[in-house]
């Protein structure tokens, strides 16, 4: 028995080293180099520090624009060039369009179904295809065009009592969210959650529910890359996740469910709703409410946090900040306040929203990508299942690429659509952001009107600190606290009730 049990051994043996070797040998002749020491268990974890574009910056500086780190049980290849940038999203960009699999995607991103965190495939297809036609389209955004004019003006008015009587002192921070979170819900949901009564109870459980998934969302959570973690209930990070995400859930479904009943409003939830009437299959209320969540925790935090930027920015450089007003002033005038249609005139307006753009970035690292298959980046072997991150803020920040390129010079984009290209807030390729559309009318209609109707000022003779604090969007590390002052004609365009 043992006789005739021997060859099978030894085939099943020979059989295993030709595989072994052809894993280990075959393919990946060229991975990118890889810092010293990497540490057991937890990789190359222990290198970084917050701001962790900044850490991953300076490990490039070293290792050159392509490089390897292993976080805990995943391999990271980090790009900070941008012709290795432009080979990922061109010559590689269907194998990296897939995301990896977080904690956040599984319990907030509907099992890894919604636009974000959903695979690359047909389902991933069609939520692109709703995004594009029925969601950021010219057609649909414009139907949504007086809610943000309306909040933009609820923000300007309360700044104008504020500053009733001469400087008031304010602070922005919390105002830009405001303004972020009520454009979005009153465009998805027809209601406001900020800036109103504190005894609203829904509007104070909203804001809860948005405040915590902003904590465990994102890709910091320590259990994406040392999972073994989650085995001893680490700050039960998992179990406060699961809670969350139902809790969210059942907020965005009584939503739906109002809406269903109610079907006179004018609102992303109706549109959805009626088309669910005719495509069931396509138009699920788990699909209408991971667009929502999508819309909610990527496109409100991103718009507000460069909003601060931009007004930090410009304190620390008055004559900028008078020369933009000077620009309005001669395009719009002082009669009526800016609207979404006076913004592509406004050249300086928006090379000053490019240039905060390229120097603070709201998303400095980009969505992480994942490799479906390997490929080669740079020359470099990429193997499958390799978390890609795109250092954005390291490229904008280039001196190879940019002249001066730490300096705030929104001049460098006077030529035009040149030096643009090579600024990445909203990614790149099949899987870059669907919602620029209406970042850049929410960002540029706040920031024009801002200018156009206050006077501002630093509260002290020092600066303003730029110094980045923690999170995913790189906010400001102190909250932005500013004295204005009304124009003397703020008053009379703004006088008209908002509602």
């Amino acid at each position: 028995m043992m006789e005739a049990t021997l060859p099978y051994i030894f085939l099943c043996v020979i059989f295993l080293f030709i595989a072994l070797k052809r894993f280990s040998g075959r393919r990946y002749h060229n991975l990118p180099p890889t810092p010293f020491p990497k540490l057991p268990i937890v990789g190359h974890l222990h290198l970084l520090k917050p701001p962790i574009h900044r850490s991953l910056h300076k490990i490039s500086l070293k290792y050159g624009p392509i490089f390897t780190v292993q976080f805990g049980v995943r391999r990271v290849v980090v790009v900070s060039s941008p012709s290795a940038v432009e080979e990922c999203f061109t010559k590689n960009d269907i194998v990296l369009a897939n995301r990896p699999r977080t904690m956040a995607g599984k319990y907030l991103g509907y099992n890894y179904t919604n636009l974000s965190g959903s695979p690359y495939g047909d389902h991933w297809r069609n939520l692109r295809r709703i995004c594009a036609l029925e969601i950021f389209s010219t057609s649909r955004l414009n139907s949504f065009k007086s809610i943000r004019q309306d909040e933009v003006k609820i923000l300007l008015q309360k700044l104008v009592q504020s500053s009733r009587h001469g400087l008031g002192t304010v602070e922005l921070k919390s105002r830009f969210s405001e303004l972020s979170f009520n454009i979005i819900m009153r465009m998805t949901g027809g209601k406001r959650y900020f800036g109103v009564e504190e005894d609203n109870k829904e509007a104070m459980e909203f804001r809860a529910l948005i405040k915590e998934a902003f904590l465990y969302g994102g890709t910091s959570n320590l259990l994406d890359f040392l999972p073994f973690l989650g085995w001893i209930n680490y700050k039960n990070l998992e179990k406060n996740l699961k809670k969350l995400s139902e809790r969210m859930d059942s907020f965005l479904q009584g939503l739906i469910d109002e809406h269903r009943l109610d079907k006179s409003r004018n609102t992303m939830i109706d549109h959805l709703l009626s088309l669910q009437e005719s495509q069931p299959e396509y138009y699920t209320d788990q699909i209408i409410k991971g667009l929502m969540m999508v819309m909610l925790l990527a496109g409100t935090d991103t718009s507000a946090v460069t909003m601060e930027w931009a007004m930090a920015i410009l304190l620390n450089h008055p004559r900028v900040l008078d020369k933009a007003r000077a620009e309005i002033d001669n395009l719009v005038g002082q009669e009526r306040a800016i609207e979404e249609e006076d913004l592509p005139k406004l050249k300086y307006l928006q090379s000053i929203i490019l240039e905060t753009l390229r120097l603070f970035p709201a998303a400095p690292l980009l969505v992480p990508h994942y490799s479906s298959d390997d490929c080669k980046i740079g020359g470099y072997d990429i193997p499958r299942d390799t978390m890609v991150l795109v250092n954005a803020w390291a490229i904008h920040r280039d001196p190879k690429v940019w002249e001066d390129p730490t300096s705030f010079r929104p001049e460098r984009f006077d030529g035009g659509e040149g030096e643009s290209t090579k600024v990445l807030p909203f990614g790149m390729g099949r899987r870059s952001c669907p919602g620029s559309g209406l970042a850049q009318r929410v960002v540029g209609l706040a920031l024009g009107s801002l200018i156009q109707c206050f006077e501002w000022q630093r509260i002290g003779e020092e600066e303003v600190d730029l110094a980045e604090g923690k999170g995913v969007t790189a906010p400001k590390a102190e909250p932005l606290v500013v004295r204005c002052k009304a124009r003397d004609f703020a008053h009379e365009i703004l006088s008209q009730k908002a509602y």
